[in-house]
């Protein structure tokens, strides 16, 4: 039998008290008006720790016992680098505690689709749905229904959902404060057309914090056509921004698959980086530090959003998807400087 976890040793390590532990563990937290984000601590730190392990073994049984089961996460696509980078810190939150975990990409097939998350739901404890495989039809479906699921990089806001996301207006800031120290007026964003629609709430938060800079001049928008599959993308738009009367200064990309192939694109151009052009991601890809000129960007706090999604989905599974307090938390993400921006 492994070392006996105490109400005492979770107080301490959580910094609260040993009471408020001993009220969560037996389910009498709602009672005393324990706030639910302070009962996920608790509980996620008591599977951590084998709280409930040692109880099995005691053949004791708790009034706040998990449920076992599988949790899913449906991803738009399994090339998305947010996804491949946040999936490891998920994988260890969820083996902590004991669950099985994995990832299904959303079929481009609506009602195939529609057909598969039906199946899901039959398999699954519960979901967490990333970004576009958050679809209006599927998430009132899984509502209707009272099944657990929780919301990543998107909203709703005419619903009241757990969701997760970063804060991109607060990234959008930081990013535009950055070029105007150093001094940069003219602004190209740059996005690919399939994703356009997508893009214009980020669009406009880097558009309104331009505007609030005097020395900044209005941004240019110029959308890659990227449809054609295995060909590089259409630059016929962007090259007209760098020529006069235009002549951007600083490249802001929105994705991070688009970095690549523009800076693949300047280098024939004989156009260099930061020298002639500066370039700053909103995104950050696989291996950015190591291009050449190392890219900045904006970095998700991946470790801290896996923490939340996990405890988020197991309160709602362990409320069987009827919890009433739902949360929609934003994570501010942090600005990596490197020389891509004229930053050196």
């Amino acid at each position: 039998m492994g070392k006996k976890v105490k109400s005492k040793d979770l107080a301490a390590r959580l910094g609260v008290s040993s009471t408020l532990v001993s009220l969560v563990l037996n389910n009498k937290a709602d009672q005393h008006g324990i706030r639910k984000d302070t009962q996920e601590r608790v509980l996620a730190l008591a599977r951590q720790m084998g709280y409930f392990d040692l109880l099995k073994e005691r053949n004791e049984l708790s009034p706040v016992e998990e449920k076992p089961g599988v949790l899913g996460m449906i991803v738009p696509s399994l090339h998305d680098p947010f996804v491949y980078e946040i999936t490891t810190y998920l994988q260890k939150a969820f083996a902590s505690i004991g669950v099985g975990f994995s990832i299904m990409t959303k079929d481009p097939d609506d009602q195939r689709y529609n057909r598969l998350v039906g199946a899901f739901k039959k398999f699954y404890t519960g979901l967490i749905l990333v970004g576009e495989a958050a679809d209006d039809y599927t998430v009132r479906s899984l509502r209707a229904s009272n099944y657990p699921f929780v919301l990543m990089e998107k909203s709703i806001k005419i619903l009241r959902l757990n969701t997760v996301c970063t804060n991109i207006s607060e990234g959008s800031e930081r990013v535009v404060n950055h070029m105007a120290k150093l001094g940069y007026k003219s602004v190209m964003i740059v996005t690919d057309r399939k994703s356009s629609v997508r893009d214009i709430s980020v669009i406009d938060d880097l558009k309104t914090a331009i505007n609030r800079k005097e020395t900044m001049h209005k941004p240019m928008i110029a959308e890659l056509d990227t449809t054609a599959s295995g060909s590089e993308p259409d630059f016929m738009q962007f090259e007209r921004f760098l020529r006069p009367p235009h002549s951007a200064e600083i490249l802001v990309i929105l994705h991070a698959e688009l970095v690549y192939p523009v800076m693949t694109f300047l280098r024939k151009k004989k156009l260099r980086v930061p020298q002639d052009i500066a370039l700053i991601s909103m995104e950050e890809g696989i291996g950015f530090d190591l291009m050449f000129s190392p890219v900045t960007c904006l970095r998700k706090p991946l470790p801290a959003m896996a923490l939340k999604v996990a405890n988020m989905i197991w309160s709602e599974v362990k409320n069987s998807g009827k919890s009433k307090y739902k949360r929609q938390v934003n994570m501010s993400p942090e600005l990596i400087i490197r020389n891509s921006c004229g930053t050196l």
